[in-house]
């Protein structure tokens, strides 16, 4: 019954957004970075025309994505300092940008896609629904870049480190690859000739669950990154910032399979706990972080929706137990804390009460983190009553019911209305 839950929660977010006929995929070997990477981050690798065939339909009338699309691979730096071909995709409003100044640009991070390369964001705004060998992918990210680009505010969206590339495993929940893929992302597009931004042009940072991650991280990494961007402020949507509380809420959940997804891709930087933790997995485990490697989140939620990690050990013990046992793998998952750095822009932090994915309380500790570093901080709390079992349901729901208000806030940044910090009341809210 779980397991149909979880299946109907995916259809449901892929039902109400509607494929276009299949058009003419990238061109052969877009998605193999060269062996030889430019020197600059944000340097464009290549990039091609891209047809946009995702839609979304709203009360009841079907409406394309007002934008024309190029596939772009641009460089970044990975998590140890090496450069990494990163892909992604920028689009160009077909609407004009009726604010004050210069059309922004947003800098969008998805929300977990899964691992395999046919997950990629740039693949999925094709179609919608990307078949492949390696899994089917879904752009139920589709109505929030809808959202941003009705606005006529221009729209790049990383695949992130290994999501697409054809050269190492999604680096997944990596604090360093995250932000720096969203980050060196804004930065190829001002690059990109013939469109309608520029150095003036404020810049946001957006992103809910690993994007909200990939968001947050951005935002504090970027004043020594990324400091010649015009940042004006970054929402962080259910963020991730403290992997020990998400895995206490991930493990047996629907989304279990997101536990495999960080230590595949957190790990290959982290090579003794790496092997320690190939100790640990019984033919169960090795099996499933096998797997989910390669597989997008809809086959993930059908494979390992409701396990326990504890059952892909050999003692039995939890991977969090593991994790923290051992301290070459605790030291490996401490170093994705995000928070330990002060953004220079303001941020919002939004969180749903009982999230059951991605936990609330270390969501607002983010946000106490930053507070205590004197960062502007909007916490924004959605209460929520009940909880929902693990099916993800308290998780998904914010994501789509808060768009409008977190676009918002976003915008009024872009345009240069302060942000009201509400860090005082932080301890009194939920």
């Amino acid at each position: 019954m779980r397991r149909l839950t979880a299946a109907i929660v995916v259809a449901l977010t892929v039902a109400a957004l509607t494929a276009a006929p299949a058009h003419a995929a990238a061109a052969p070997g877009f998605y193999d970075p060269p062996v030889t990477l430019p020197d600059d981050n944000g340097a464009i690798v290549r990039s091609e025309p891209m047809h946009l065939g995702a839609s979304v339909r709203i009360t009841g009338t079907t409406r394309a994505l007002p934008g024309t699309a190029t596939r772009l691979m641009y460089r970044s730096t990975d998590a140890v300092g090496s450069g990494v071909g990163v892909t992604g995709v920028y689009i160009e409003p077909t609407l004009p940008w009726r604010g004050s100044g210069a059309r922004p640009l947003v800098a969008f991070a998805a929300g977990t896609q899964g691992q395999g390369d046919s997950c990629a964001p740039s693949k999925s705004l094709e179609s919608v629904v990307v078949v492949d060998a390696d899994g089917t992918g879904f752009g139920y990210e589709i109505p929030s870049i809808y959202g941003l680009l009705s606005r006529g505010i221009a729209v790049v969206v990383t695949d992130y480190v290994g999501l697409g590339t054809t050269d190492r495993v999604h680096s997944y929940t990596t604090r360093l690859d995250m932000g720096h893929a969203l980050l060196d992302a804004a930065r190829a597009a001002l690059q990109l000739p013939g469109t309608s931004v520029d150095g003036r042009s404020p810049i946001g940072l957006y992103g809910y669950s690993q994007g909200g991650g990939a968001s947050a991280s951005a935002a504090e990494l970027a004043p020594s990154y990324a400091p010649e961007l015009n940042l004006r402020g970054a929402y962080a949507g259910a963020p991730p910032a403290d992997l020990f509380g998400v895995l206490k809420t991930a493990d047996g959940s629907s989304l279990t399979g997101v536990v495999g997804y960080a230590f595949n891709g957190i790990l290959q930087y982290y090579p003794e706990a790496k092997s320690f933790l190939q100790t640990q997995l019984n033919g169960t485990g090795t099996d499933a972080l096998r797997r989910v490697s390669t597989q997008c989140i809809g086959e993930t939620l059908l494979t390992a929706g409701f396990a326990s990690t504890s059952s892909w050990t050999r003692s039995g013990q939890s991977f969090l137990s593991i994790a923290t046992a051992d301290a070459a793998t605790r030291r490996a998952v401490e170093d994705q804390r995000i928070g330990t750095l002060r953004p220079a822009i303001p941020v919002q932090v939004l969180t749903g009460t009982r999230d059951d994915i991605v936990q609330h309380a270390q969501a607002k500790q983010l946000a106490a983190d930053w507070c205590a570093k004197g960062a502007d901080v909007t916490y924004v709390p959605v209460v929520q009553p009940l909880p929902s079992g693990g099916t993800g349901t308290n998780h998904l729901v914010p994501a789509f019911s808060r768009i409008a208000p977190s676009q918002q806030w976003l915008v009024d940044r872009l345009q240069g209305v302060p942000a009201t910090s509400n860090c005082g009341a932080l301890a009194a809210l939920p």
